[in-house]
């Protein structure tokens, strides 16, 4: 494959003299950039540099250093001058939370292993020990790259849109005493200084909060009549209460004053410390593990509930997985943090600028401010409607299937279906699986009121969903207490797959509406993610989701479904059987293609099908947001694999699978990703798009997702990726808003997006 580093310093030249570097996808006038400045991706390509061997040899890319990799894009759109300030701000906050979830998740796994001594090797080839250390220091240069993006390019626009990042100095006299007064009377009184000694043990911190690390020294003092010395240094800890504002604000005539609340309280810290001298002040904020497995209970669903309760009070005491500090710190105080959570040196992350860029959501949602994001275009009405307004859902769903493309389309008419139903006295019943639902839900709201109003209500509510365990047991045990049906998942499962089924009487007959979708009941997020949405009659369709609901809610092991393929019982064996026909049909000259667009791609199953495929001659086209394990590119192992990620404005959310099928597509969409965990522990499902039109409508969205060039990066065979540019640019997130029926097409052209490599040029561009 050849040296990594030449190479890469070989393609850097060739840029330099103007030359384009080669596309794997056309049209022909696309350019593909790096994506990191050059110098990061030279400290990177540094840090690496001791395991790259090993990691270039895998056939795998790590899942872990792959996440790192979507959040350089996101990062990416930081950086984006064609957006506002605001916007870019958006995008800094968004990493930040990502890599909150990176370091409470995925190194809070790896210290599972780490801890407990179990042995464990990455798909990058590393094992527990070389990996952690290659992880950590890619995530130290995607850190210091994201503070050095900030300093330089975002904070000097901060003038010029009306804002400042104001410190003490920066405040006049009057403001000064208007912070003094906010200090004594708001903060004073929630500080309590935590301190530890020979008599105090080491208090217990909470992660993602902002902390002052204090070391005081006594001066003389009298204990039992006599006078002594208190010249040791003492380590105490203030916690900055996390019901304050991060910043105070302050209203000028034509500048908005964003004062962070450590700088208050460091100016006013010593008030805590009387007769001690402070020797030092050290602001950090901690990571702590959240990665735990349930120990579910079969025999009693409250035993469940109360498991998932402590697990969610055990993860604010897990053990540290990052320590983020301001410069300057206490090497004393930081010797016995290190000490105490059994970390090292190369586990602090030293910040240049103000910890914690989740805070900027404060800024984004102030009232001079909050309108300077930019507006969303207006929605428009699903393909095959006139109008995004529905008098009756019910007789507009007997007119045919409906695919709702969101956030394009409106997701009000799956709420309309629920608040419609909850009302319609020939409803009998409805079923839904939920997962993560927005605060104040219409949803949950419809279906109380439908219990209320006497209809059987059937709710699978998981409330093992991450991060969204507290107000999903909340939200389930209102729902009980109305009288639905309500189950707490199924043990030893997440129920991941997005379903709702309303029972209906006719008069003459019993019909059934259904949902099927790739996204949550959540119509917040809604407004904020791609995803497809299925509204059918079919009773084709509508019987499978039956017998669904009755393996979930009951016990039933029905032989097949005629249109779902359902995890955990086939989805991976279904999948790899279509794989594999595509194959057959290359070999006996028939056209054949695989196309997919997903948010991950994990399982090293399917990877070894789609690889098989591949070396067999079939051309794949991969989709992937987010984490992607297959090696695309490599000679001898994936020539034919094409994969892109999209990164915008919208979070891609949509799931679909095309298979060519010798020319006659079979397509699905639905809730999972190809990730080991979709397949073994979820309960998930993938619904065939049997209607002509909304079939078309599918394979249309990929084929618009393959021809964008404003929010696409193309990954190259090392697992890195380039930004993709055109002097044409298409963009799906706006693109979309004026797609029409007569724009359908019913399959995907694979000349159009793939090329033969030649000899020299499978394997040699990497980054």
């Amino acid at each position: 494959m050849g040296n990594s580093k030449d190479r890469l310093d070989e393609i850097m030249a060739e840029d330099s003299q103007g030359e384009n570097l080669l596309s794997f996808l056309q049209p022909k006038n696309w350019k593909i950039n790096l994506l990191a400045p050059r110098d990061s991706a030279r400290k990177l390509e540094k840090s690496l540099l001791k395991n790259q061997e090993i990691i270039e040899k895998s056939k795998f890319i790590s899942r872990d250093l792959s996440w790192l990799k979507f959040d350089e894009r996101v990062l990416d759109q930081a950086r984006d001058t064609s957006k506002n300030l605001f916007d870019r701000l958006k995008f800094l906050a968004i990493t930040a939370s990502n890599l909150d979830e990176f370091f409470t998740i995925r190194v809070g796994s790896l210290y599972n292993y780490i801890d407990f001594g179990k042995e464990r090797t990455d798909y990058s080839g590393l094992r527990e020990g070389p990996f952690k250390h290659t992880l950590i220091s890619a995530a130290k240069e995607f850190s210091i790259e994201k503070h050095r993006l900030f300093l330089e390019e975002i904070l000097p626009l901060f003038p010029a849109n009306g804002l400042k990042m104001a410190s003490i100095s920066d405040l006049t006299e009057e403001e000064n005493a208007e912070v003094e007064l906010y200090f004594n009377r708001t903060i004073y009184p929630m500080l309590t200084p935590m301190v530890f000694d020979n008599t105090h043990t080491f208090p217990s911190l909470l992660a993602k909060t902002l902390i002052f690390g204090v070391v005081t020294i006594g001066h003389q003092s009298f204990k039992q009549g006599k006078l002594k010395n208190e010249k040791d240094p003492k380590i105490s800890f203030v916690q900055i209460p996390t019901n304050l504002n991060r910043f105070y604000v302050l209203e000028r005539e034509d500048v908005v004053l964003f004062l962070p609340i450590e700088e208050i309280i460091r100016n006013y810290i010593h008030l805590l410390y009387k007769n001690v001298e402070i020797e030092s002040l050290s602001l950090f904020r901690i990571t702590r593990n959240g990665d735990f497995d349930v120990v579910e209970h079969e025999d009693q669903e409250t035993d469940f509930v109360d498991e998932i309760k402590k697990k969610i009070k055990d993860r604010r005491l897990g053990r540290v997985t990052r320590v983020e500090v301001e410069k300057n710190y206490s090497s004393f105080l930081m010797d016995e943090m290190l000490d105490r959570w059994s970390l090292d040196h190369s586990d602090i992350f030293v910040k240049e600028s103000i910890l914690d860029f989740t805070s900027f959501w404060q800024i984004l949602k102030h009232p001079d401010f909050k309108d300077k994001m930019p507006k969303p275009p207006t929605v428009v009405p699903p393909i095959g409607l006139k109008s995004i307004q529905i008098d009756d859902i019910f007789e507009t769903m007997k007119k045919g299937d409906i695919l709702l493309h969101h956030p394009y389309n409106n997701f009000e008419p799956v709420i309309q279906l629920l608040e419609q139903a909850a009302e319609d006295p020939q409803v009998l019943a409805i079923k839904i699986t939920l997962y993560r639902i927005s605060k104040n839900s219409r949803i949950a709201n419809a279906l109380l009121r439908a219990a209320e109003q006497g209809k059987h209500v059937s709710v699978l509510f998981e409330v093992k969903a991450r991060f969204d365990e507290e107000n999903n047991i909340r939200e389930a045990t209102r729902l009980q207490k109305a009288g639905c049906f309500v189950i707490y998942g199924i043990p030893g499962l997440k129920t991941h797959t997005k379903l709702l089924q309303v029972i209906r009487n006719e008069g003459t007959h019993v019909m059934s509406y259904a949902h099927l979708s790739s996204g949550n009941y959540n119509e917040d997020t809604a407004k904020l993610y791609t995803d497809i949405g299925l509204l059918t009659t079919d009773s084709r369709i509508t019987q499978d989701i039956a017998e669904f609901f009755n393996v979930i809610t009951g016990h039933s092991m029905p032989t097949q479904y005629e249109h779902l393929i359902t995890a955990p019982r086939d989805m991976r064996n279904r999948l790899i059987e279509m794989i594999e026909q595509e194959v057959e049909n290359f070999n006996n000259g028939i056209p054949a293609g695989i196309c997919w667009k997903i948010n991950s791609l994990q399982d090293n199953k399917i990877i070894d099908a789609l690889y098989d495929a591949s070396n067999a001659g079939v051309p794949i086209l991969l989709i992937v947001r987010g984490i992607c394990c297959i090696r695309p590119q490599r000679k001898g192992l994936s020539e034919n694999i094409f994969i892109k990620s999209i990164v915008g404005d919208y979070l891609e959310h949509t799931r679909l699978y095309y298979f060519h099928n010798a020319g006659e597509p079979k397509v699905y969409g639905g809730s999972a990703d190809v990730m080991v965990r979709s397949f073994d522990r979820r309960i998930e499902s993938l619904f065939e798009l049997v209607n002509t039109r909304v079939r078309n409508q599918a394979i249309t969205i990929l084929d618009w997702n393959l021809r964008d060039t404003k929010n696409s990066y193309e990954m190259q065979e090392d697992g890195g990726y380039w930004k993709v540019e055109s002097n044409e640019p298409f963009n799906i997130h706006s693109e979309f808003y004026q797609l029409k029926e007569e724009n359908l097409i019913n399959q995907i052209n694979f000349n159009q997006y793939t090329i033969t490599l030649e000899p020299n040029n499978s394997s040699e561009f990497i980054n």
